[in-house]
């Protein structure tokens, strides 16, 4: 079986789920429509090349440039203004997107230490996927050398399921490793 995980969707998945959710539309099947990945970054007020460092990992790892996220309201706590750059966030879709579940599932999961499966308290309410990395170094394609600091991200899976059920019955197609 040497498919690519969007062959694997199409050939297997799709068809699986329709008949499991006795589907006569292919189209209201369940399926990923985009994968976005987030670093929030609070020490950017401080030191401005931390984004430039987190933009350059953040491209090799996704393969896309990601853009700069802006603080949206003023919090004098963190001393942080509106509009200061607090983060960089990217949207995959399409070949990218699927290229990236794959690695995620096949790559990444199975490298982190004492991994027994992800949470199902990890799909919300509308079938979305979040997935909390604690460091960036389990991506193969950073170098751990080239790190300035060990920073995490935040993975979010977002499908077009209306509900849990729905969404974990998709993930569980797709491959995703679940906690029994």
């Amino acid at each position: 079986m040497n498919m690519n995980i969007r062959e694997f969707y199409f050939k297997q998945v799709r068809p699986n789920l329709q008949k499991k959710l006795g589907l006569s539309n292919p189209m209201a099947v369940p399926r990923v429509k985009k994968i976005v990945i987030n670093v929030g970054a609070g020490e950017a007020v401080m030191n401005r090349n931390v984004l430039k460092n987190i933009t350059e990992q953040i491209t090799v790892i996704t393969g896309q440039k990601p853009i700069i996220t802006k603080a949206r309201k003023a919090v004098s706590a963190f001393k942080i203004r509106k509009g200061f750059p607090i983060g960089v966030k990217v949207t995959l879709r399409g070949k990218k997107m699927y290229d990236f579940l794959e690695k995620i599932i096949k790559i990444i999961l199975p490298r982190i230490r004492d991994f027994h499966g992800i949470d199902t308290k990890s799909i919300d309410r509308s079938g979305n996927l979040n997935l909390g990395f604690r460091e960036q170094t389990i991506f193969p394609e950073i170098e751990f050398d080239k790190i300035d600091k060990i920073r995490g991200l935040q993975v979010t899976i977002v499908t077009n399921c209306r509900n849990w059920e729905k969404g974990l019955l998709l993930f569980k197609e797709l491959g995703v490793p679940f906690k029994n």
